[in-house]
C-alpha cells in the first residue's frame, strides 16, 4: 500500500485540516511530516470548531492512528495545551497518538532567537509567527537541536542547558534582555514529564510497517508549497521542504511509495506576513474577501492579505508536487461577487507574457493578467453534489482543470465538514 499525501498549493491556510478530517475514515494512518506549532489546521464539526497546531488531524477519528513525524518540530508546552484542550472529547491519545523521537525539541529558548532574529530586521521582517521553528531547524542543520528521544536520556538537562548556553550568547549578540527564562523553564520540563506519557516512537519504522501491512496512510502537510523553504518566494518563506519530497524525509518514506498527491487550492489567494504576492487586492474587494471569508490567522490572528487566485503559481505549485487531483476550498466565499478574476499569465517589465515564477518574485516586478468569469450569486449551500451547482461555477471550475491538466474532485462550500462535495467516478 502507498503513503498519499495532502498538502496546501498555495501561501498556506487552504484549509488542510478540514479535509483531512474529511478522508481520514477512509486510512488507518494520518502523519504530519513537518512544520509544528506554526500551522493552524481547523476543523469544525456538529456546530464546533477545533484548530489544531502540532496533532495531526486525523486525532478525531477515533479508528486512526495518528503519528507526529521526525520531520516536524515539536513545541511540548504547546502540546500540552493542545491535548489538554482537547481532554473534554474523551480521546485516547495515548493508544493512537504516537511522536517520533527524531521530532527536534522546541525549547523557550528558540522562540527568544525566533523574536530577537525577527525584531533585528526592521521593515525587513519576515512575519514570522514567533513560535521559534525558524531556530529550532537552525539547531537541527546545525547538529546540535535536541530531539524528542533525548527526553529520556538520564542527562536530558545538562544537554538542554549546554544548548541554551549558546542561545543566550546569541541573545546577547542581538542586545535582547527583558526575558524570564526560568518561569518559561519550568512550563517547558513540566511538559517534558507531560510528553513522556506518549508513546514515543521510531516513527520511521512504524510507517514501512504500516505500509508491509497494506493499510491506507495519509501523510498531512502544515503551511503551503509556496512557503517551501528551496521553491517558495524565499526569503519569505518557512523553514521546512512543504512539498510531496518533505513526506518522504519528514516521515523516512521512499520516493516509490507516494500514491496519490492532493492539492488543495483556495478559490482566491491568502498571504500572512511579508513577501510577494502578484494578485493582491488592497482595495474593497480584497478586503470583502477578508470579511466574507474569515481570513485570519488561526495560528497568529493576524489579517491575511487576499487576492485573485494566480495560476502561474498554482502551476508550478502543481508541478514541483506532482499533484494527481485537485481539492478546491473556500468556493462559497466568491458566492456574492458578481464579477471573479483569475490570474492567467504575468506580463514582465519588459513587456512579455509568460506563465513561469520569475527566480526572485520579490524584485521581479510583474503584472497580472486577468481573466473574467461571471459570479454565480448565490449560495452553493444547497448542493449534494456537483451537479447542482450553479452554472457560472461548473463554468468555472470547467477554466480550471483545462488550464491545470487535472480533475478537480473535491469542493468545499462551507466551514462543516459536512458541507464538502466529491465526484464520486474521480474518487480514490
Amino acid at each position: 500500500m502507498s503513503v498519499d499525501v495532502l498538502l496546501g498549493l498555495q501561501w498556506g491556510d487552504e484549509g488542510k485540516g478540514k479535509i483531512v478530517d474529511f478522508l481520514a475514515p477512509r486510512y488507518q494512518v494520518v502523519a504530519r511530516f513537518q512544520g509544528g506549532p506554526n500551522a493552524g489546521h481547523t476543523l469544525e464539526f456538529e456546530g464546533i470548531k477545533h484548530v489544531l497546531h502540532q496533532i495531526p488531524s486525523g486525532i478525531f477519528r477515533t479508528d486512526t492512528r495518528n503519528i507526529i513525524g521526525n520531520g516536524v518540530v515539536l513545541d511540548p508546552v504547546i502540546f500540552k495545551k493542545e491535548v489538554d484542550s482537547l481532554s473534554k472529547y474523551n480521546l485516547n491519545m495515548r493508544q493512537n497518538l504516537c511522536i517520533s523521537k527524531k521530532a527536534q525539541l522546541i525549547l523557550p529558548s528558540h522562540r527568544l532567537l525566533d523574536a530577537a532574529s525577527e525584531q533585528s530586521k526592521g521593515e525587513s521582517k519576515i512575519g514570522s509567527t514567533l513560535k521559534g521553528i525558524g531556530p529550532t531547524y537552525q539547531d537541527k542543520v546545525a547538529r546540535q537541536g535536541l530531539r524528542v528521544g533525548d527526553v529520556l536520556a538520564p542527562n536530558f538537562r545538562e544537554k538542554y542547558r549546554s544548548l541554551v548556553q549558546k542561545h543566550e550568547a546569541t541573545l546577547a549578540y542581538y542586545g535582547y534582555t527583558g526575558y524570564d527564562l526560568p518561569a518559561a523553564e519550568k512550563d517547558f520540563f513540566e511538559a517534558i514529564d507531560f510528553l513522556k506519557e506518549f508513546q514515543l516512537v521510531d516513527s520511521e519504522y512504524l510507517i514501512n510497517q504500516s505500509i508491509a501491512a497494506h493499510e491506507t496512510i495519509l501523510a498531512e502537510g502544515a503551511q503551503g508549497s509556496l512557503l517551501d523553504i528551496d521553491f517558495g518566494s524565499y526569503p519569505f518563506v518557512t523553514s521546512s521542504n512543504t512539498m510531496t519530497a518533505g513526506a518522504c524525509t519528514g516521515l523516512g518514506v521512499a520516493p516509490r511509495q507516494i500514491g496519490e498527491v492532493y492539492g488543495i487550492f483556495k478559490a482566491y489567494c491568502t498571504r500572512v506576513g511579508g513577501g510577494p504576492f502578484p494578485t493582491e487586492l488592497l482595495d474593497a474587494e480584497g478586503e470583502k474577501l477578508r470579511r466574507v471569508g474569515h481570513e485570519f490567522g488561526s495560528t497568529t490572528g493576524r489579517p491575511r492579505r487576499c487576492g485573485w487566485l494566480d495560476l502561474p503559481a498554482l502551476k508550478y505549485a502543481i508541478m514541483i508536487n506532482g499533484a494527481t487531483q485537485l481539492i478546491m476550498m473556500k468556493a462559497d466565499v466568491l458566492n456574492s461577487f458578481p464579477t471573479i478574476k483569475v490570474c492567467t499569465h504575468y506580463r514582465l517589465p519588459d513587456g512579455e507574457l509568460t506563465e513561469q515564477l520569475p527566480f526572485d518574485l520579490l524584485t521581479t516586478e510583474v503584472t497580472p493578467v486577468y481573466r473574467e468569469f461571471e459570479g454565480w450569486n448565490t449560495d452553493v449551500a444547497y448542493a449534494t453534489s456537483f451537479e447542482q451547482l450553479p452554472g457560472p461555477l461548473l463554468a468555472y471550475i470547467d477554466f480550471l482543470e483545462a488550464q491545470l491538466n487535472l480533475p478537480i474532485t473535491m469542493l468545499s462550500t462551507g466551514p462543516d465538514r459536512i458541507a464538502t462535495l466529491q465526484r464520486e467516478s474521480l474518487a480514490k
